[in-house]
């Protein structure tokens, strides 16, 4: 099913409109106090939905307005297997309050700050697959992932993974089995694999983080770029992709709290480094 994208002001649209227009099938749920839709890299309405004094190129997808969430949500939960609200948590938590039913059939829902910086996984984190798509959030607007289910938060390890392009993901997940036993770590203990935003599209990399079952943060460019956390400069990546470095900023920037365990290696031909996050000290 499509993913549902709802919002209650203008500021939410604008984060909104760069959802829709990376993931192209999801439908919008606009209050009718939104008065600004900056649709960009637009996908035409067909004649018949397209909006009164809107131009074809000038819409994203297809939306919809509406003057109550609590309504709103009632109608729409059960049709979505994902919601994501660009709205307040506190606003959000009692509109789906009385929608929901158990576990096993509740759709994943993610709520967005309207700033964009925060992708919380509110409900249906694991059976759901609310932390997957609060991920997805998170790398599209560079957003931090807020996921607090227990079997998540107990992993401490966050891998970070360079390569080049068409590298197969059987190379990049042996390259990373063994800087793990490198670590004396293992998979269990790994919270996520890491790499910067110009590997998005990596097939090879997005492929092993499926087999793997862990999921892919992408750290963004300027992140990397204007980060004070020391690590080894590559003059070869910047040649390549006018960044510093990759596997070791990742690995670093990913987390919180988080130190280097494993320097950069080159196995198989992949760069890996490991970083290891600590909890709060009581």
């Amino acid at each position: 099913m499509k993913i549902a994208v709802i919002t209650l002001s203008n500021e939410g649209a604008r984060v909104a409109a760069k959802l829709a227009a990376s993931w192209g099938a999801c439908d919008l749920f606009l209050h009718t106090s939104v008065t600004e839709v900056p649709w960009a890299q637009s996908v035409p309405f067909s004649p018949a939905e397209q909006p009164p004094g809107e131009r074809a190129a000038d819409v994203a997808t297809a939306s919809r307005r509406f003057d109550r969430i609590i309504e709103l949500t009632g109608e729409i939960f059960p049709l979505y297997r994902s919601l994501v609200y660009v709205a307040p948590t506190g606003v959000v938590v009692r509109a789906i309050a009385p929608c929901l039913e158990h576990k096993t059939v509740d759709p994943a829902v993610v709520v967005v700050d309207v700033g964009g910086r925060w992708a919380v996984s509110l409900l249906g984190g694991h059976e759901g697959g609310a932390n997957e798509l609060a991920m997805a959030v998170a790398n599209i607007l560079g957003a931090e992932p807020v996921v607090s289910t227990t079997t998540e938060a107990t992993k401490d390890l966050i891998v970070g993974v360079g390569c080049r392009r068409h590298t197969a993901a059987s190379t990049i997940v042996a390259a990373i089995h063994e800087a793990l036993s490198r670590a004396r770590g293992n998979l269990a203990r790994v919270r996520l694999l890491a790499s910067a935003e110009v590997k998005a599209d990596e097939p090879g990399l997005v492929e092993a983080a499926r087999q793997l079952g862990v999921p892919l943060r992408l750290v963004s460019s300027e992140e990397i770029r204007h980060t004070t956390r020391a690590f080894k400069h590559s003059d070869f990546v910047r040649e390549k992709v006018d960044l510093p470095a990759v596997a070791e900023p990742a690995a670093l920037l990913a987390g919180r709290r988080t130190r280097l365990i494993l320097p950069k290696q080159i196995l198989h031909g992949v760069t890996v480094a490991i970083a290891q996050e600590s909890g709060v000290q009581i």
